[in-house]
């Protein structure tokens, strides 16, 4: 065994895959359930609406500029630590959250879940494409990131029918227990992986200076302001056809995280079979396309609902192969780092697309520009995605060299198949 301690090929990947993917539910499940528990927050804690809101806000800033910082700081150990460090510093943020009384302690725990919640789905990402080998590396990351689908399509509901029953901080608690399940059953289940323990901390933030790894992250950032401008607001958007009634609402979510589901494992295959490259670009155009289809049809209730299913598909093939990109240009010892950048980038795009919209309703007092604002968006990432490509040589999913000759990883750093 080489100083990269590995599991791959031959071994049962997609059970401990499907550890870590149990992993990001719980990770999802957190930050979607407090916007379902926001009225009983803000009544218990005697804050207003806003303030409320800023557990949501502070969570996924936290993820957006921590994560990266823990990535290449934890660089040197394994991601078995890793892994277990991060689910329970998630954990530790929602015992805290369900436990305070006091609204700037219950502020403070969402940093530290948000940190947590970083750090295990950069290692997660990371782990994953490397139990699986080069030639499953798709489909592993999908298995992975389909716990965050998930748990829009269970995790959420499930929390937010507990916490009707029982109260938020039951729902919390609910959480906190997945959290603490998942890092025992990682701490039995999950080799030591290492990836190259030699690499000096100069060596793992190189990344930050190749350029195709920034251009990987634009079309990310791009790409999820197209995708959250229009879920954001999904109830202004689509007010004509849901008629204020919430069910038809929860209706429409339950349908979005339905396909996004779907999409996101199917992104997984079709990225090993054609390439991650192809698959962004496809879906960013179809982003576009929905959102232009969205505008027509959102005085309908079923039309509207048919469009929700097409924008879960392929927004959520965005993600899956990206982070593929993005690997194929990191030594071993950088791979959470880069994932971790690229979560973060999607995480900022979640947060911009919130101040965007926010913006247009104050200014335009309508929904409509929303949509085409979105479309822009996600239509300017897929030509950035296709137009940065040819700069960097990329085929299908393939990172080539300068000379157009594939990239390999140095005999030194690659991961042993054994």
């Amino acid at each position: 065994m080489t100083k990269n301690e590995t599991v791959s090929g031959t071994s049962p990947w997609r059970a401990r895959a499907a550890v870590l993917t149990l992993g990001t539910f719980a990770v999802g499940t957190d930050g979607f359930v407090i916007v379902g528990l926001l009225p009983q927050i803000q009544k218990t804690l005697q804050v207003s609406t806003a303030a409320a809101g800023q557990l949501v806000s502070v969570f996924a800033i936290a993820y957006a500029l921590l994560g990266p910082v823990f990535a290449a700081l934890t660089g040197r150990w394994s991601k078995r630590r890793v892994l277990v460090t991060g689910i329970a510093l998630l954990a530790a943020g929602n015992a805290v959250t369900a436990s305070a009384h006091v609204y700037g302690l219950v502020l403070a725990s969402r940093v530290l879940a948000g940190s947590g919640a970083a750090l295990f789905v950069a290692s997660a990402v990371a782990t994953a494409a490397h139990l699986a080998g080069e030639q499953r590396r798709g489909k592993a990351i999908a298995m992975v990131t389909a716990g965050a689908t998930l748990s829009l399509v269970l995790g959420a509901p499930l929390g937010t029918l507990i916490g009707g029953a029982w109260g938020w901080q039951m729902a919390i608690w609910f959480v906190a227990a997945v959290a603490v399940g998942v890092a025992v059953v990682i701490a039995v289940l999950l080799p030591p992986i290492r990836l190259d323990q030699g690499a000096t901390l100069r060596q793992r933030i190189a990344p930050l200076t190749d350029q195709r790894v920034l251009r990987v992250l634009v079309v990310t950032l791009l790409t999820f302001i197209g995708i959250f401008l229009p879920f954001t607001y999904m109830s202004a958007v689509f007010a004509p056809a849901i008629g204020g009634e919430q069910a038809r609402l929860a209706l429409l979510l339950l349908v979005f995280g339905v396909a996004a589901t779907a999409g996101n494992l199917t992104a997984g295959s079709l990225t090993d079979r054609y390439g991650s490259r192809r698959v962004v670009i496809g879906a960013a155009m179809g982003v576009a396309a929905v959102c232009v289809v969205m505008l027509a049809v959102q005085q309908v209730f079923i039309l509207v609902a048919i469009a929700q299913a097409l924008s879960g598909v392929v927004s959520y093939s965005v993600m899956g192969p990206q982070q593929h990109r993005i690997i194929a240009y990191a030594a071993p010892e950088s791979a959470s780092l880069v994932t971790s950048l690229n979560t973060s980038a999607g995480y900022l795009g979640n947060f911009l697309a919130s101040s965007i919209g926010a913006a247009i309703l104050t200014i335009t007092g309508s929904a409509a520009p929303l949509l085409l604002i979105a479309a822009a968006f996600a239509a300017f990432a897929a030509f950035l995605a296709w137009w940065l490509s040819r700069s960097t040589g990329e085929r299908g999913g393939e990172a080539v060299d300068e000379t157009g000759e594939p990239t390999t990883t140095p005999p030194e750093q690659a991961p042993s198949t054994r």
